[in-house]
């Protein structure tokens, strides 16, 4: 009877093994991890499945649980997720100031680790707010005669930077003058240029640039006339948003069959100033339910509403599927990264 009162008043413990903290004196990624492991004792401590399963982190548990060991420097997308569902959504902390507090800790740590010579991790990305497309052809590094896009490493917004073809070390636009001027030969002490045909070229020159400028004022003048209401609307800055409107099949907690199919819909409208063109939505994190990795979504005009549709086959067993997606561009660049993803939340099983 005691051992029976006993085990009634036993606290119910997770089952498994119960993780190791990380160690922040190992270094930079170490450090890193401590600190998440650290906002997540804050949180309540909940289970990596509870944070991907119900608090809605768009990373599978094994993602996160990485994530706070500090074997590697996790992706930022991991990262944020993390911190989102944590921070943001348990904490109430502002998601603003959480994103920029850990993207400048994120970066930090992984200056750190190059600068000790520490090999990045698979988990890692070379520029944030980058994510590939599954499946989308990796662009070339190099090209010959024509301008090659390059994603590279900043530690601003992670955009594409322009470069050069393979070998160009010129300055952009000097048409190879740097070049021509290595290879000539050493200069020898020009003649006098006479004087009367300097002053003719100085006459012509300060001609040119008289009629070059009053034909500007011309111009410029003559838009302002008619088209000062086009101006000031051009001088608007674009501002690209969106706002979930809702589920328009299967909404969340829905029973399915197993070995099934059916399409999801989600309304979403673009509240932003500039047209959604060329966009998808792409899956970020793994599930039984089968599903495209990525979703194209139509174009859309700012004020308008879309339906977004994928086809889902669900697994032969009974279980839940909870997949998600973040919108991205057709170079694979996340948007709306503050945003929560937009997900699909079924049960699979008998009537």
């Amino acid at each position: 009877m005691e051992r029976e009162t006993q085990g009634a008043q036993r606290v119910p413990r997770r089952r498994g093994r119960r993780p190791t903290p990380p160690d922040p004196d190992s270094g930079p990624v170490g450090a890193f991890a401590d600190r998440l492991w650290r906002l997540r004792q804050e949180a309540g401590d909940p289970s990596y499945e509870e944070m991907s399963a119900r608090l809605g982190a768009a990373a599978s548990k094994s993602s996160l649980a990485a994530a706070a060991q500090g074997r590697g420097l996790p992706s930022w997308e991991t990262t944020w997720e993390f911190v989102r569902v944590l921070a943001v959504d348990r904490l109430g902390h502002d998601p603003v100031d959480a994103e920029r507090q850990w993207r400048e800790r994120w970066l930090r740590a992984r200056a750190a680790q190059h600068s000790t010579g520490t090999a990045p991790t698979a988990d890692a990305v070379p520029a944030t707010g980058l994510m590939p497309l599954p499946g989308a052809p990796q662009p070339p590094l190099a090209s010959t005669g024509a301008t090659t896009s390059v994603r590279t490493p900043s530690t601003g917004t992670g955009g594409v930077e322009e470069v050069g073809p393979a070998g160009d070390t010129g300055a952009p636009g000097d048409g190879g003058e740097r070049g021509r001027e290595r290879s000539a030969p050493a200069a020898t002490p020009a003649s006098p240029v006479p004087r009367p045909r300097g002053r003719r070229h100085l006459v012509a020159t300060v001609a040119a640039a008289l009629a070059l400028l009053t034909g500007a004022v011309v111009f410029v003048v003559g838009r302002r006339a008619g088209t000062d209401g086009a101006a000031a609307v051009a001088g608007t800055p674009d501002r690209d948003d969106s706002r979930f409107e809702g589920d328009v099949t299967y909404p969340d907690g829905t029973l399915v069959p197993p070995n099934s199919s059916f399409t999801k819909v989600w309304r979403i409208r673009n509240t932003g100033t500039v047209i959604w063109a060329n966009r998808f939505l792409a899956r970020v994190n793994d599930d039984p339910c089968q599903t495209p990795q990525v979703v194209p979504i139509p174009q859309t005009r700012p004020g308008e509403a879309v339906d977004i549709a994928v086809s889902v086959r669900t697994p032969g067993t009974p279980g839940t599927c909870r997949i998600y997606w973040k919108m991205a561009d057709e170079q694979g660049r996340t948007l709306f990264p503050l945003k929560r993803p937009v997900f699909l939340d079924v049960r699979v099983g008998g009537s």
